[in-house]
């Protein structure tokens, strides 16, 4: 029962799905890379809550800010956060961060369907991040996440490793990153059974234009391997049957995601963000005609930062994620 349920929640509870046992740790805490698609390791961003999209985009901009984020998620699914940034030296900066997932109530079975109670399943990945500055456009990272999870009376534990770079050309306005995510393993499993990371190589591009304050994003994902088939359920009447799709144009597509970010001030922001596979992975549902888009919006109000971002991956689910950040020493 307990690899069941980790198993599909995975699926679930991943941005764009995944086949792994920790597919949470593919959740941005980032009301700007939720907004951009669930997935962007290029965008500029000085918040220190989007600290975790990739390491090598961290940087002094995030001295002495802290950020909280909060997510409600899918049925009684609520995900929450702190982090804490701090310059290190002239060409450093380093973060700290926890992250929990909570996953509500679900009613727990023993091998014979007998029903013994509630249980609360939860995650929490603990992330320590340095980052230094190689030239005047190239940074490089790295995250070191201890992860824990909790399953009624089953525990495990992981240690998982983020390695990444940007390149940054101010004048031209061109964000280039790469970046490897998870790599690890687990160093106490739940039972005998070995459970995978989901390391992923992801590259990403932005680009901003000269003519309006617009920059365009695109990340891809999953370079690791190239056939990401999935059922489509048709119109979902009962006599339609589930086809696998894994053809060429929807296994590109899949890999990809899309955003646009527009900054017309300092102050504000908006951005929209286009995720195929997260489309394609609700087929099985009653999905939405938004699904797979999402959406955010960013705020600098007095001494904070406020970004709130907005998603419908099915008609029964819309997600919600609040980010708030200051600067400790303004105050």
């Amino acid at each position: 029962m307990l690899c069941a349920l980790a198993s599909g929640g995975g699926t679930v509870f991943a941005q764009g799905g995944g086949d792994t046992f920790y597919s949470f740790l593919n959740i941005p805490s980032s009301t700007l890379a939720y907004g951009l698609g669930g997935i962007n390791i290029s965008n500029i961003d000085d918040d220190i809550n989007a600290a975790d999209r990739n390491p090598g985009l961290l940087g002094s901009e995030v001295d002495m800010q802290l950020g909280v984020n909060y997510m409600r998620y899918v049925g009684d699914s609520n995900f929450a956060g702190v982090k804490f940034g701090r310059r290190a030296g002239d060409h450093g900066a380093w973060a700290a961060g926890v992250q929990y997932f909570g996953y509500g109530k679900i009613k727990g079975a023993d091998v014979n369907g007998v029903l013994t109670g509630d249980i609360s399943p939860k995650d929490m990945v603990m992330t320590a991040t340095y980052a230094h500055d190689i030239t005047d456009r190239w940074r490089g990272g790295a995250s070191l996440k201890y992860v824990y999870s909790s399953y009624d009376s089953f525990s495990a534990m992981a240690l998982a490793t983020d390695l990444g770079v940007n390149y940054y050309d101010a004048d031209s306005d061109l964000s280039f990153s790469a970046m490897v995510a998870n790599l690890g393993g687990q160093i106490k499993r739940f039972d005998s059974r070995y459970e995978r990371l989901p390391i992923d190589l992801r590259l990403g591009l932005s680009k901003g234009l000269s003519s309006v304050p617009l920059i365009l994003s695109i990340t891809a994902h999953d370079l690791t391997k190239w056939h990401l088939p999935y059922y489509d359920n048709g119109d979902g009447s009962e006599d339609s049957k589930p086809q696998v799709k894994d053809k060429f144009m929807s296994n590109l597509l899949r890999h990809l995601v899309f955003g646009a970010d527009f900054r017309p001030s300092d102050n504000f922001h908006i951005g929209l963000g286009y995720n195929y596979r997260t489309r394609t992975d609700m087929s099985t549902y009653k999905r939405s005609f938004l699904s797979g888009f999402s959406a955010c919006l960013g705020l600098n109000v007095r001494n904070f930062a406020l970004g709130l971002a907005l998603s419908q991956p099915h008609t029964g689910a819309t997600t919600v994620m609040l980010n708030i950040s200051t600067r400790l020493y303004e105050f």
